[in-house]
């Protein structure tokens, strides 16, 4: 990549400084040049610590957006406002990396989808689970008939006591639920991108808030977690068009001896199976009228990164966005992909609310 690409960052919280920023600051022809968030001091010492040194501050982002310098735009705001900032950026002529979940309701990520059409511009969610070492490595696997027809999964995103009590986390206002859109967009998504299956036909799903004392042993405190009104944990069944059946798990406080964390999923086929749990790949297979299973070694051979150093998964998603738009290429986490997960998730909570199934058109 031989041209430097200008980038300003909108919302310079938690998932700025813990993930987007140090990766945009390790992709060699970046320059951050605009830092933008409501409260102004946060968006200052992100410009002292990844900034250029001319790089400008706002408070508000549809000012940044005038920049015609700017070429690409990361929204890293709570959910809520994820559809708004990115519209307006898609329509400012930037491309648009924007945090998951894509949005806060099926119907903004919809209008998102829209909008990169109606400009040409492009638009990614931030999905980085697709960039692990186990989910590319699975990816081939399962795209060179391996696994066969792909029928049955189960989804996995499962915390025995880690309810995030900062920022705006327990807020349903501004992120629109608990686990299911916190965690679970994570395993969903790689769930549906291993299996290339964009397709519901119905979901079944249930919330549930029923623990005694969920404040107790939370790895980061009470601050919240005993009165917010958000959902512990939740369990829903998604149908496919084509006959496969997705069992999806996912929870913030469950008693449990087994959590799983996000990005991890099983995936049952007709040939074969694999299983991704944090960063271990398992694949099981009969061969020789024997049961087999294997570990795959992912510690070495795989896709470097650039200048032949590894990188994260959040690295590596950052590198192949830029990427994308220096070479003017498909992004690899597309928006209608994205869109898709939104569409589930709020079928989880809309089948919850009514105790009945959610069908697709």
């Amino acid at each position: 990549m031989d041209r430097i690409v200008k980038v300003g960052i909108i919302g310079c919280g938690g998932i700025a400084n813990g993930k987007h920023m140090p990766s945009l600051k390790n992709v060699p022809n970046v320059q951050m040049v605009a830092f933008c968030d409501l409260i102004e001091e946060r968006a200052i010492k992100a410009r002292e610590e990844y900034g250029t040194p001319d790089a400008k501050v706002y408070t508000d982002y549809k000012e940044l957006l005038k920049d015609p310098e700017i070429e690409v735009v990361h929204v890293l705001t709570p959910n809520r406002e994820h559809a708004e900032c990115t519209i307006d950026a898609l329509h400012a002529g930037k491309h648009v990396m924007c945090e998951k979940p894509m949005a806060k309701t099926a119907a903004d990520a919809m209008r998102m989808v829209e909008a990169a059409k109606e400009t040409g511009k492009k638009l990614t969610i931030g999905y980085q689970h697709r960039q692990k070492a186990s989910a590319q490595y699975a990816k081939e696997y399962i795209e060179q008939g391996n696994l066969g027809d792909i029928y049955y999964v189960n989804t996995y995103a499962i915390r025995r006591r880690g309810t995030p009590n900062w920022g705006v986390f327990l807020n349903e206002e501004e992120q629109g639920g608990g686990p299911i859109i916190d965690i679970l967009t994570h395993s969903l998504d790689l769930t549906l991108y291993l299996m290339d299956n964009y397709e519901p036909k119905m979901v079944v799903g249930k919330t549930h808030k029923k623990l005694e004392h969920p404040e107790a042993a939370n790895i980061w405190g009470d601050a919240g977690v005993s009165t917010t009104p958000l959902e512990e944990s939740a369990q829903a069944m998604v149908v496919m068009k084509n006959g496969a059946s997705l069992l999806l798990e996912t929870s913030w406080a469950l008693n449990t001896e087994a959590p799983m964390p996000e990005g991890s999923v099983r995936l049952c086929g007709s040939k074969g199976g694999l299983s991704i749990l944090a960063d271990k790949l398992v694949i099981n297979k009969v061969e020789l009228n024997r049961q087999v299973t294997t570990e795959v070694d992912l510690s070495a051979g795989g896709v470097a990164f650039y200048s032949g150093a590894t990188a994260s998964p959040a690295q590596t998603e950052a590198y192949n966005w830029i990427k994308a738009i220096v070479d003017d290429t498909d992004v690899i986490t597309k928006p209608e992909q994205a869109c898709v997960v939104s569409q589930i998730l709020e079928a989880i909570y809309t089948s919850s609310k009514t105790g009945q199934p959610v069908y697709f058109d």
